[in-house]
């Protein structure tokens, strides 16, 4: 069991009811996306949201992140309401989220997409910049080797790396990630998954959406499912996963593994 003293690489220490969704209702283009949302996460969790397409997990991520303002409902985040507060003010508070897409400047190069994570620190100092850059090289040393290219030259999978990286550099409590598999080849998702896991059990909170259900809620602590824009289902993650309905409609069949010769 992992210690909840641990203070995250990146992050800055916290209560351990770190984030609370009370009630929260949203439209989103005139139609409505969420209605009376309520979830919780603690200090040192993955959390992990499932559900179809436009069931409203990204919409729930961008209320939290400020992105989106929701009609009804509250967001807390380390015991402080956040529910109004514009996104750079949130940022600055200690979320922060990696869309889904990625959403690189492409023709900047790997070292200022990840300079561009810090810029609400810009007044701890370059050394500071430079150290906690290094930890993400720890992460992904792929990048290092990378640092003067473009983003739009690299691999899908580096792209993801650049983007995770460059939400790192905010020094965020919570991580939000935004379908952080999403089009990438099954060798490099189990790089991605691995990291978010490694993230976690430095520290980090995470909360994720991800359509790679059954391989999110193995790395995850507890899930959530929303269903045409509520919360469905809830648990521990080993619960979700071996919930018959959850199973039959969002997990899919176990991938076949063939077994060797003796």
């Amino acid at each position: 069991m992992r210690s909840e003293c641990h203070r995250s690489l990146f992050g800055m220490g916290g209560r351990k009811d770190l984030l609370i969704v009370r009630k929260i209702s949203a439209n989103y283009g005139g139609v409505r996306a969420l209605y009376s949302v309520t979830l919780e996460q603690n200090k040192g969790e993955i959390v992990t949201l499932i559900g179809s397409n436009g069931a409203g997990k990204t919409s729930l991520l961008n209320i939290i992140s400020g992105i989106l303002r929701p009609t009804a409902g509250k967001v807390y985040f380390n015991g402080q309401d956040i529910t109004a507060m514009p996104p750079e003010k949130i940022v600055e508070l200690g979320i922060s989220q990696v869309p889904e897409g990625r959403h690189l400047f492409d023709t900047m190069t790997v070292k200022e997409n990840l300079e561009l994570g810090a810029y609400k620190r810009r007044g701890v100092g370059r050394r500071k910049i430079m150290e906690d850059m290094d930890k993400v090289f720890r992460l992904f040393p792929i990048l290092k080797e990378r640092l003067n290219q473009r983003a739009e030259t690299l691999s899908g999978g580096e792209q993801q790396m650049v983007a995770i990286g460059r939400g790192l550099m905010s020094k965020p409590l919570l991580l939000l990630l935004d379908e952080p598999t999403l089009g990438l080849a099954p060798m490099v998702v189990e790089e991605i998954l691995a990291t978010i896991q490694r993230l976690r059990d430095m520290g980090t909170t995470i909360l994720m959406v991800e359509q790679n259900a059954r391989a999110a809620l193995r790395i995850s602590d507890r899930g959530y499912v929303l269903q045409a824009g509520t919360i469905g289902f809830k648990g521990s993650a080993s619960e979700l996963l071996n919930n018959e309905n959850v199973k039959q409609a969002y997990l899919g069949k176990e991938p076949y593994t063939r077994r060797a010769r003796v």
